[in-house]
Protein backbone atom coordinates (compact mmCIF):
# COMPACT_ATOMS: atom_id res chain seq x y z
CA UNK A 1 0.00 0.00 0.00
CA UNK A 2 1.17 3.26 -0.83
CA UNK A 3 1.68 6.13 2.28
CA UNK A 4 -1.57 7.78 0.45
CA UNK A 5 -3.26 5.15 1.31
CA UNK A 6 -2.32 4.89 4.73
CA UNK A 7 -2.57 8.21 5.70
CA UNK A 8 -6.51 7.54 3.91
CA UNK A 9 -6.60 4.83 7.00
CA UNK A 10 -5.05 7.13 9.99
CA UNK A 11 -7.71 9.48 8.92
CA UNK A 12 -10.94 6.76 9.88
CA UNK A 13 -13.21 7.75 12.60
CA UNK A 14 -12.87 4.53 14.16
CA UNK A 15 -14.23 4.68 17.76
CA UNK A 16 -12.10 1.48 18.79
CA UNK A 17 -8.51 0.92 18.68
CA UNK A 18 -6.50 0.45 21.88
CA UNK A 19 -9.00 -0.82 24.58
CA UNK A 20 -8.09 -2.04 27.73
CA UNK A 21 -11.19 -3.18 28.63
CA UNK A 22 -14.22 -6.35 28.72
CA UNK A 23 -17.75 -6.50 28.67
CA UNK A 24 -18.97 -8.48 31.47
CA UNK A 25 -22.32 -8.35 33.75
CA UNK A 26 -23.58 -5.26 31.58
CA UNK A 27 -20.96 -3.16 31.91
CA UNK A 28 -17.13 -2.23 30.11
CA UNK A 29 -14.71 -3.29 32.85
CA UNK A 30 -10.93 -3.27 32.78
CA UNK A 31 -9.07 -6.62 32.16
CA UNK A 32 -7.52 -8.51 35.41
CA UNK A 33 -4.94 -9.19 32.71
CA UNK A 34 -1.99 -7.02 31.71
CA UNK A 35 -1.14 -8.50 28.86
CA UNK A 36 -2.02 -7.30 25.26
CA UNK A 37 -2.71 -8.63 21.70
CA UNK A 38 -2.11 -6.69 18.55
CA UNK A 39 -4.62 -5.93 15.89
CA UNK A 40 -2.84 -5.50 12.89
CA UNK A 41 -4.24 -3.84 9.10
CA UNK A 42 -3.36 -6.40 7.11
CA UNK A 43 -2.95 -4.03 3.71
CA UNK A 44 -0.75 -1.94 5.65
CA UNK A 45 0.74 -4.36 8.27
CA UNK A 46 0.42 -1.37 11.04
CA UNK A 47 -0.37 -2.35 14.54
CA UNK A 48 -3.65 0.07 15.04
CA UNK A 49 -5.38 -1.42 17.88
CA UNK A 50 -5.11 -3.98 20.88
CA UNK A 51 -7.13 -5.42 23.28
CA UNK A 52 -6.90 -7.32 26.61
CA UNK A 53 -5.63 -10.87 26.54
CA UNK A 54 -8.06 -12.39 29.03
CA UNK A 55 -7.23 -13.81 32.35
CA UNK A 56 -8.42 -16.89 33.98
CA UNK A 57 -9.88 -14.18 36.90
CA UNK A 58 -11.28 -12.19 33.61
CA UNK A 59 -12.96 -15.44 31.98
CA UNK A 60 -14.68 -16.56 35.82
CA UNK A 61 -16.03 -13.25 36.13
CA UNK A 62 -17.77 -13.58 32.33
CA UNK A 63 -19.23 -17.01 33.24
CA UNK A 64 -20.22 -15.98 36.86
CA UNK A 65 -22.32 -13.20 34.96
CA UNK A 66 -23.73 -15.65 32.87
CA UNK A 67 -24.56 -17.98 35.06
CA UNK A 68 -26.11 -15.17 37.16
CA UNK A 69 -28.33 -14.24 34.29
CA UNK A 70 -29.47 -17.76 34.11
CA UNK A 71 -30.21 -18.78 37.13
CA UNK A 72 -31.33 -15.80 39.23
CA UNK A 73 -32.30 -13.03 35.93
CA UNK A 74 -35.29 -12.24 33.93
CA UNK A 75 -33.73 -13.41 30.90
CA UNK A 76 -34.84 -17.06 30.69
CA UNK A 77 -38.11 -16.37 32.69
CA UNK A 78 -38.96 -13.99 29.70
CA UNK A 79 -41.55 -15.45 27.09
CA UNK A 80 -39.82 -16.49 23.93
CA UNK A 81 -42.24 -13.27 22.52
CA UNK A 82 -40.52 -10.97 24.96
CA UNK A 83 -37.14 -12.00 23.93
CA UNK A 84 -38.06 -11.75 20.58
CA UNK A 85 -38.40 -8.04 20.64
CA UNK A 86 -35.25 -7.43 22.16
CA UNK A 87 -33.81 -9.40 19.07
CA UNK A 88 -35.73 -6.97 17.04
CA UNK A 89 -34.20 -3.69 18.82
CA UNK A 90 -30.85 -5.15 18.35
CA UNK A 91 -31.24 -6.13 14.64
CA UNK A 92 -32.21 -2.24 14.51
CA UNK A 93 -29.69 -1.09 16.79
CA UNK A 94 -26.92 -3.46 14.41
CA UNK A 95 -27.92 -1.21 11.25
CA UNK A 96 -27.45 1.78 12.81
CA UNK A 97 -23.81 1.11 13.03
CA UNK A 98 -22.98 -0.49 9.93
CA UNK A 99 -20.39 1.65 8.16
CA UNK A 100 -18.71 2.29 11.27
CA UNK A 101 -18.40 -1.64 11.55
CA UNK A 102 -18.06 -2.27 8.45
CA UNK A 103 -14.72 0.26 8.39
CA UNK A 104 -13.36 -1.41 11.87
CA UNK A 105 -14.45 -5.22 10.06
CA UNK A 106 -12.10 -4.06 6.83
CA UNK A 107 -9.43 -2.44 9.01
CA UNK A 108 -9.49 -5.95 11.33
CA UNK A 109 -9.18 -9.03 8.23
CA UNK A 110 -8.83 -7.07 5.03
CA UNK A 111 -11.96 -7.92 3.63
CA UNK A 112 -13.12 -5.60 0.64
CA UNK A 113 -15.31 -3.05 1.82
CA UNK A 114 -17.99 -3.96 -0.68
CA UNK A 115 -18.35 -7.46 1.38
CA UNK A 116 -17.98 -5.75 5.01
CA UNK A 117 -20.73 -3.30 4.20
CA UNK A 118 -23.38 -6.47 3.92
CA UNK A 119 -22.44 -7.49 7.28
CA UNK A 120 -25.19 -5.49 9.57
CA UNK A 121 -28.00 -5.86 7.22
CA UNK A 122 -27.21 -9.83 7.04
CA UNK A 123 -26.24 -9.98 10.65
CA UNK A 124 -30.17 -7.91 10.90
CA UNK A 125 -31.63 -10.68 8.95
CA UNK A 126 -30.28 -13.40 11.33
CA UNK A 127 -31.94 -12.18 14.55
CA UNK A 128 -35.16 -11.37 12.53
CA UNK A 129 -35.46 -14.68 11.65
CA UNK A 130 -34.73 -16.32 14.77
CA UNK A 131 -37.48 -13.18 16.53
CA UNK A 132 -39.58 -15.02 13.97
CA UNK A 133 -39.17 -18.59 15.49
CA UNK A 134 -40.60 -17.11 19.05
CA UNK A 135 -44.39 -19.07 18.19
CA UNK A 136 -42.49 -22.10 17.52
CA UNK A 137 -40.77 -22.03 20.85
CA UNK A 138 -44.56 -20.83 22.93
CA UNK A 139 -46.29 -23.58 21.11
CA UNK A 140 -47.61 -26.89 23.01
CA UNK A 141 -46.65 -30.24 22.25
CA UNK A 142 -48.56 -32.85 23.38
CA UNK A 143 -47.59 -36.19 22.06
CA UNK A 144 -50.07 -39.08 22.85
CA UNK A 145 -48.72 -42.18 23.79
CA UNK A 146 -48.80 -45.05 20.89
CA UNK A 147 -50.73 -47.54 22.80
CA UNK A 148 -53.26 -44.70 24.26
CA UNK A 149 -54.10 -43.87 28.00
CA UNK A 150 -51.70 -41.08 29.06
CA UNK A 151 -49.81 -38.37 27.05
CA UNK A 152 -46.69 -36.21 27.48
CA UNK A 153 -45.91 -32.91 27.30
CA UNK A 154 -42.58 -31.58 25.54
CA UNK A 155 -41.11 -29.25 27.37
CA UNK A 156 -38.50 -26.49 25.47
CA UNK A 157 -36.11 -25.37 27.78
CA UNK A 158 -32.82 -23.35 27.26
CA UNK A 159 -29.73 -25.49 27.56
CA UNK A 160 -27.44 -22.78 30.17
CA UNK A 161 -24.59 -20.58 29.73
CA UNK A 162 -23.39 -21.08 26.03
CA UNK A 163 -19.95 -19.96 25.52
CA UNK A 164 -19.67 -18.57 21.52
CA UNK A 165 -16.16 -18.43 19.74
CA UNK A 166 -15.99 -16.77 16.57
CA UNK A 167 -13.01 -17.35 13.61
CA UNK A 168 -11.41 -14.12 11.82
CA UNK A 169 -12.81 -14.29 8.23
CA UNK A 170 -16.87 -12.88 9.30
CA UNK A 171 -16.71 -11.81 12.78
CA UNK A 172 -19.83 -10.09 12.75
CA UNK A 173 -22.26 -12.84 11.01
CA UNK A 174 -20.90 -15.80 12.64
CA UNK A 175 -21.34 -14.15 16.07
CA UNK A 176 -24.99 -13.28 15.63
CA UNK A 177 -25.51 -16.74 14.05
CA UNK A 178 -24.58 -18.00 17.31
CA UNK A 179 -25.97 -15.05 19.35
CA UNK A 180 -29.39 -14.78 18.46
CA UNK A 181 -30.80 -18.47 18.54
CA UNK A 182 -29.23 -18.58 21.93
CA UNK A 183 -30.99 -15.26 22.82
CA UNK A 184 -33.89 -16.22 21.98
CA UNK A 185 -33.50 -19.65 23.19
CA UNK A 186 -33.00 -17.72 26.89
CA UNK A 187 -29.42 -18.85 27.34
CA UNK A 188 -26.87 -16.24 28.38
CA UNK A 189 -23.84 -15.88 26.74
CA UNK A 190 -19.99 -15.38 26.82
CA UNK A 191 -18.19 -14.28 23.06
CA UNK A 192 -15.05 -14.84 22.06
CA UNK A 193 -13.74 -13.22 19.02
CA UNK A 194 -10.70 -14.04 16.87
CA UNK A 195 -7.70 -12.87 18.28
CA UNK A 196 -7.03 -11.17 15.10
CA UNK A 197 -10.46 -9.65 14.87
CA UNK A 198 -11.07 -8.22 18.51
CA UNK A 199 -13.17 -5.07 17.62
CA UNK A 200 -15.84 -5.30 14.62
CA UNK A 201 -17.83 -7.00 17.64
CA UNK A 202 -18.05 -4.11 20.38
CA UNK A 203 -20.84 -2.85 17.54
CA UNK A 204 -23.03 -5.74 18.17
CA UNK A 205 -22.59 -5.33 22.14
CA UNK A 206 -23.49 -1.62 21.45
CA UNK A 207 -26.52 -2.38 20.00
CA UNK A 208 -27.32 -5.02 22.81
CA UNK A 209 -27.02 -2.21 25.41
CA UNK A 210 -28.87 0.15 23.25
CA UNK A 211 -31.37 -2.20 22.86
CA UNK A 212 -31.97 -2.74 27.04
CA UNK A 213 -30.88 -6.51 27.31
CA UNK A 214 -30.00 -7.32 31.10
CA UNK A 215 -26.76 -7.48 32.49
CA UNK A 216 -24.66 -10.95 32.39
CA UNK A 217 -27.11 -12.04 29.23
CA UNK A 218 -24.11 -11.07 26.88
CA UNK A 219 -20.59 -10.90 27.52
CA UNK A 220 -17.45 -10.67 25.70
CA UNK A 221 -13.92 -11.60 26.52
CA UNK A 222 -11.02 -11.28 24.09
CA UNK A 223 -7.98 -13.19 24.26
CA UNK A 224 -5.62 -15.89 22.68
CA UNK A 225 -6.41 -19.38 22.08
CA UNK A 226 -5.88 -20.33 26.04
CA UNK A 227 -8.53 -17.80 26.77
CA UNK A 228 -10.95 -19.91 24.12
CA UNK A 229 -9.96 -23.30 25.89
CA UNK A 230 -10.51 -22.14 29.36
CA UNK A 231 -14.11 -21.31 28.43
CA UNK A 232 -14.59 -24.70 26.66
CA UNK A 233 -13.57 -26.43 29.87
CA UNK A 234 -15.18 -24.14 32.63
CA UNK A 235 -17.64 -26.15 34.86
CA UNK A 236 -20.40 -23.15 34.41
CA UNK A 237 -20.14 -23.69 30.43
CA UNK A 238 -23.24 -25.59 29.62
CA UNK A 239 -22.86 -25.52 25.55
CA UNK A 240 -20.02 -24.26 23.56
CA UNK A 241 -20.66 -23.06 19.40
CA UNK A 242 -17.66 -22.59 17.59
CA UNK A 243 -16.64 -21.48 13.71
CA UNK A 244 -12.84 -22.73 12.88
CA UNK A 245 -10.46 -24.57 11.73
CA UNK A 246 -10.67 -28.58 11.85
CA UNK A 247 -7.79 -28.71 13.89
CA UNK A 248 -9.53 -26.54 16.54
CA UNK A 249 -12.13 -27.72 16.27
CA UNK A 250 -11.27 -31.61 17.07
CA UNK A 251 -9.71 -30.33 19.92
CA UNK A 252 -12.97 -28.38 21.29
CA UNK A 253 -14.85 -31.92 20.27
CA UNK A 254 -12.65 -34.01 22.47
CA UNK A 255 -13.24 -31.00 25.44
CA UNK A 256 -16.82 -31.29 25.23
CA UNK A 257 -17.25 -35.37 24.66
CA UNK A 258 -15.08 -35.91 27.88
CA UNK A 259 -17.20 -33.35 29.55
CA UNK A 260 -20.52 -34.33 28.05
CA UNK A 261 -21.02 -30.98 27.09
CA UNK A 262 -23.40 -30.47 24.17
CA UNK A 263 -21.52 -28.70 21.29
CA UNK A 264 -21.42 -27.04 17.77
CA UNK A 265 -18.98 -27.34 15.42
CA UNK A 266 -19.09 -25.46 11.69
CA UNK A 267 -15.59 -26.28 10.69
CA UNK A 268 -13.16 -26.24 7.42
CA UNK A 269 -14.66 -27.76 3.42
CA UNK A 270 -13.06 -28.39 0.36
CA UNK A 271 -16.02 -28.04 -1.49
CA UNK A 272 -16.62 -28.62 -5.26
CA UNK A 273 -18.33 -27.45 -8.37
CA UNK A 274 -19.74 -29.54 -10.98
CA UNK A 275 -19.90 -28.33 -14.14
CA UNK A 276 -22.04 -30.92 -15.89
CA UNK A 277 -21.31 -30.65 -20.22
CA UNK A 278 -24.50 -28.80 -20.43
CA UNK A 279 -24.00 -25.96 -18.24
CA UNK A 280 -23.60 -22.51 -19.74
CA UNK A 281 -20.33 -20.66 -19.27
CA UNK A 282 -21.50 -17.07 -19.12
CA UNK A 283 -23.76 -18.06 -16.38
CA UNK A 284 -21.19 -19.57 -14.56
CA UNK A 285 -18.68 -16.90 -14.92
CA UNK A 286 -21.26 -14.63 -13.04
CA UNK A 287 -21.52 -16.21 -10.15
CA UNK A 288 -17.80 -17.85 -9.63
CA UNK A 289 -15.76 -15.62 -7.87
CA UNK A 290 -18.81 -15.57 -5.16
CA UNK A 291 -19.47 -19.16 -5.29
CA UNK A 292 -15.99 -20.10 -5.13
CA UNK A 293 -13.55 -17.30 -3.96
CA UNK A 294 -15.92 -14.83 -2.11
CA UNK A 295 -14.01 -12.73 0.82
CA UNK A 296 -10.57 -13.46 -1.14
CA UNK A 297 -11.26 -17.15 -0.47
CA UNK A 298 -11.00 -16.88 3.15
CA UNK A 299 -14.82 -19.14 3.28
CA UNK A 300 -15.28 -22.11 4.57
CA UNK A 301 -17.70 -23.54 1.98
CA UNK A 302 -17.11 -21.81 -1.21
CA UNK A 303 -15.98 -24.64 -3.74
CA UNK A 304 -12.52 -23.71 -4.58
CA UNK A 305 -12.60 -27.02 -6.98
CA UNK A 306 -13.93 -26.94 -10.02
CA UNK A 307 -14.37 -30.21 -11.94
CA UNK A 308 -14.87 -29.88 -15.56
CA UNK A 309 -16.01 -32.34 -17.85
CA UNK A 310 -12.75 -33.53 -19.81
CA UNK A 311 -14.62 -32.40 -23.63
CA UNK A 312 -15.27 -28.80 -21.90
CA UNK A 313 -12.11 -28.80 -20.05
CA UNK A 314 -9.71 -26.53 -22.02
CA UNK A 315 -12.99 -23.96 -22.64
CA UNK A 316 -13.77 -23.81 -18.64
CA UNK A 317 -10.19 -22.91 -17.53
CA UNK A 318 -10.17 -20.28 -20.21
CA UNK A 319 -13.39 -19.17 -18.52
CA UNK A 320 -12.19 -19.12 -15.18
CA UNK A 321 -9.19 -17.43 -15.98
CA UNK A 322 -10.71 -14.56 -17.56
CA UNK A 323 -12.73 -14.44 -14.59
CA UNK A 324 -10.57 -14.10 -11.90
CA UNK A 325 -8.22 -12.56 -13.55
CA UNK A 326 -10.29 -9.65 -14.00
CA UNK A 327 -11.18 -8.98 -10.37
CA UNK A 328 -9.33 -6.40 -9.10
CA UNK A 329 -7.02 -6.80 -6.38
CA UNK A 330 -5.95 -3.90 -4.22
CA UNK A 331 -6.65 -1.54 -1.24
CA UNK A 332 -9.71 -3.15 0.30
CA UNK A 333 -11.09 0.47 1.43
CA UNK A 334 -11.91 1.10 -2.38
CA UNK A 335 -15.82 -0.06 -3.06
CA UNK A 336 -14.33 -1.65 -6.66
CA UNK A 337 -11.70 -4.13 -5.07
CA UNK A 338 -13.23 -7.86 -5.48
CA UNK A 339 -9.50 -9.60 -3.69
CA UNK A 340 -8.14 -8.18 -0.38
CA UNK A 341 -4.87 -9.31 1.57
CA UNK A 342 -5.27 -12.23 3.48
CA UNK A 343 -6.22 -11.70 6.92
CA UNK A 344 -2.75 -12.56 8.97
CA UNK A 345 0.73 -12.93 8.47
CA UNK A 346 0.21 -16.80 8.92
CA UNK A 347 -2.37 -17.04 6.23
CA UNK A 348 -0.51 -15.24 4.15
CA UNK A 349 2.72 -18.01 4.67
CA UNK A 350 0.19 -20.96 4.50
CA UNK A 351 -1.21 -19.63 0.95
CA UNK A 352 1.94 -19.27 -0.79
CA UNK A 353 3.29 -22.73 0.48
CA UNK A 354 0.22 -24.03 -1.31
CA UNK A 355 1.16 -22.70 -4.29
CA UNK A 356 4.79 -23.90 -4.13
CA UNK A 357 3.81 -27.13 -3.75
CA UNK A 358 1.55 -27.06 -6.52
CA UNK A 359 4.22 -26.19 -8.97
CA UNK A 360 6.05 -28.75 -7.30
CA UNK A 361 2.95 -31.85 -7.95
CA UNK A 362 2.86 -30.44 -11.58
CA UNK A 363 0.02 -28.10 -11.21
CA UNK A 364 -0.46 -25.10 -14.07
CA UNK A 365 -0.61 -21.67 -13.13
CA UNK A 366 -2.96 -19.54 -15.44
CA UNK A 367 -3.19 -16.43 -13.79
CA UNK A 368 -1.26 -15.08 -10.65
CA UNK A 369 0.64 -17.87 -8.45
CA UNK A 370 2.74 -15.28 -6.64
CA UNK A 371 2.85 -12.34 -4.02
CA UNK A 372 1.55 -9.29 -5.47
CA UNK A 373 3.66 -6.37 -6.17
CA UNK A 374 2.67 -4.02 -3.82
CA UNK A 375 4.46 -1.71 -1.07
CA UNK A 376 2.92 -3.56 1.85
CA UNK A 377 0.45 -5.80 3.00
CA UNK A 378 0.20 -9.54 2.88
CA UNK A 379 -1.20 -9.86 -0.54
CA UNK A 380 -1.47 -12.33 -3.02
CA UNK A 381 -2.15 -12.56 -6.57
CA UNK A 382 -5.72 -14.18 -7.33
CA UNK A 383 -4.47 -17.49 -8.61
CA UNK A 384 -5.92 -20.22 -11.02
CA UNK A 385 -4.30 -23.57 -11.27
CA UNK A 386 -5.20 -25.90 -14.23
CA UNK A 387 -4.25 -29.40 -14.57
CA UNK A 388 -4.64 -30.27 -10.52
CA UNK A 389 -5.40 -34.18 -10.06
CA UNK A 390 -7.16 -34.97 -6.92
CA UNK A 391 -4.07 -36.49 -5.30
CA UNK A 392 -2.69 -32.99 -4.98
CA UNK A 393 -1.82 -31.64 -1.87
CA UNK A 394 -3.68 -28.52 -3.17
CA UNK A 395 -7.08 -30.55 -4.35
CA UNK A 396 -7.25 -32.12 -0.97
CA UNK A 397 -6.93 -29.54 1.96
CA UNK A 398 -8.01 -26.43 2.61
CA UNK A 399 -5.97 -23.40 1.55
CA UNK A 400 -8.29 -20.80 2.55
CA UNK A 401 -6.92 -17.97 0.16
CA UNK A 402 -7.34 -16.62 -3.47
CA UNK A 403 -6.74 -19.70 -4.95
CA UNK A 404 -8.75 -22.03 -7.15
CA UNK A 405 -8.36 -25.29 -8.77
CA UNK A 406 -9.78 -26.69 -12.22
CA UNK A 407 -10.28 -30.67 -12.28
CA UNK A 408 -10.80 -33.14 -14.86
CA UNK A 409 -13.57 -35.68 -15.13
CA UNK A 410 -14.64 -38.32 -17.97
CA UNK A 411 -18.09 -39.00 -16.50
CA UNK A 412 -20.77 -37.81 -14.15
CA UNK A 413 -20.11 -40.62 -12.00
CA UNK A 414 -16.49 -39.72 -12.03
CA UNK A 415 -17.05 -36.12 -10.88
CA UNK A 416 -19.35 -37.37 -7.95
CA UNK A 417 -16.78 -39.45 -6.83
CA UNK A 418 -14.15 -36.53 -6.98
CA UNK A 419 -16.10 -34.09 -4.91
CA UNK A 420 -17.01 -36.70 -2.26
CA UNK A 421 -13.21 -38.16 -2.24
CA UNK A 422 -11.70 -35.54 0.67
CA UNK A 423 -12.55 -35.44 4.14
CA UNK A 424 -14.75 -32.76 3.91
CA UNK A 425 -18.59 -32.22 3.56
CA UNK A 426 -19.65 -28.73 4.13
CA UNK A 427 -20.88 -27.43 0.52
CA UNK A 428 -20.28 -27.75 -3.04
CA UNK A 429 -22.21 -26.53 -6.32
CA UNK A 430 -23.69 -28.28 -9.85
CA UNK A 431 -23.90 -25.80 -12.73
CA UNK A 432 -26.37 -27.55 -15.54
CA UNK A 433 -28.87 -25.76 -18.13
CA UNK A 434 -31.06 -28.72 -16.70
CA UNK A 435 -32.59 -28.44 -13.29
CA UNK A 436 -33.55 -31.96 -13.45
CA UNK A 437 -30.05 -33.40 -13.86
CA UNK A 438 -28.09 -30.66 -11.72
CA UNK A 439 -30.68 -31.74 -8.82
CA UNK A 440 -30.11 -35.82 -9.13
CA UNK A 441 -26.03 -35.14 -9.07
CA UNK A 442 -26.65 -32.67 -5.71
CA UNK A 443 -28.47 -35.81 -4.46
CA UNK A 444 -25.49 -37.76 -4.53
CA UNK A 445 -22.77 -35.27 -3.11
CA UNK A 446 -21.91 -36.02 0.53
CA UNK A 447 -22.05 -32.63 1.77
CA UNK A 448 -24.47 -30.32 4.23
CA UNK A 449 -25.32 -27.48 1.27
CA UNK A 450 -25.45 -27.64 -2.32
CA UNK A 451 -26.67 -25.00 -4.33
CA UNK A 452 -27.65 -25.35 -8.02
CA UNK A 453 -26.13 -23.02 -10.43
CA UNK A 454 -24.70 -20.46 -7.68
CA UNK A 455 -24.71 -20.87 -3.63
CA UNK A 456 -25.68 -19.21 -0.42
CA UNK A 457 -26.89 -19.56 3.10
CA UNK A 458 -30.71 -19.76 3.80
CA UNK A 459 -31.17 -18.40 7.42
CA UNK A 460 -34.08 -20.82 7.48
CA UNK A 461 -32.41 -23.95 6.38
CA UNK A 462 -29.80 -26.04 8.42
CA UNK A 463 -26.31 -25.52 7.40
CA UNK A 464 -23.71 -27.26 8.73
CA UNK A 465 -20.89 -30.01 7.76
CA UNK A 466 -20.42 -34.06 7.47
CA UNK A 467 -17.59 -35.29 8.36
CA UNK A 468 -14.14 -33.08 9.12
CA UNK A 469 -16.69 -30.31 8.27
CA UNK A 470 -18.23 -30.34 11.60
CA UNK A 471 -21.16 -31.18 13.88
CA UNK A 472 -24.49 -30.36 14.23
CA UNK A 473 -25.90 -27.03 12.16
CA UNK A 474 -26.79 -23.19 12.21
CA UNK A 475 -29.29 -21.61 10.86
CA UNK A 476 -33.38 -22.68 10.50
CA UNK A 477 -35.39 -24.52 13.42
CA UNK A 478 -32.63 -26.81 13.75
CA UNK A 479 -30.33 -24.37 14.76
CA UNK A 480 -31.99 -23.36 17.53
CA UNK A 481 -32.67 -26.77 18.80
CA UNK A 482 -29.13 -26.57 19.70
CA UNK A 483 -29.39 -23.84 22.67
CA UNK A 484 -32.78 -26.14 23.68
CA UNK A 485 -32.66 -29.13 26.54
CA UNK A 486 -35.73 -31.26 25.97
CA UNK A 487 -38.03 -32.68 28.99
CA UNK A 488 -41.20 -35.13 28.34
CA UNK A 489 -43.47 -34.98 31.31
CA UNK A 490 -45.75 -37.70 31.19
CA UNK A 491 -49.38 -38.03 32.46
CA UNK A 492 -52.05 -40.17 32.15
CA UNK A 493 -55.39 -38.47 30.26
Amino acid sequence: MTAAQLDRRGALALPYTHVTDLYIDGAWRASASAARLDVVDPATEEVWGSVPDASPVDVDAALAAADRAFHEGPWPRLTPSERAGYLLRIADEIERRAEVMAETNTRENGSPIAETRGAAANAAGILRYFAGLSAYLEAEDVRAFPAGGAESLVRRDPVGVSVLIAPWNFPINLVVVKLAPALLAGCPVVIKPAESTPLSVRFVIEAVEAAGVPAGVVNVVTGAGTVGEALVRHPLTAKVAFTGSTAVGRRIAAACGELLRPVTLELGGKSSAIVLPDAVLEQVSGVLIRSCLRNTGQTCYISTRILAPAERYDEVVDMVTRTVAAGKLGDPFDSDTVFGPLATREQYETVLGFLASAREEGARVTTGGRPAQVDRGWFVEPTVLADVTPDMRVAREEIFGPVVTVLRYDTVDEAVQIANGTGYGLGGIVFSSDPDAALAVAERMDTGSVGINFFASNHSAPFGGRHDSGLGVEYGIEGLSAYLAYKSIHRRR
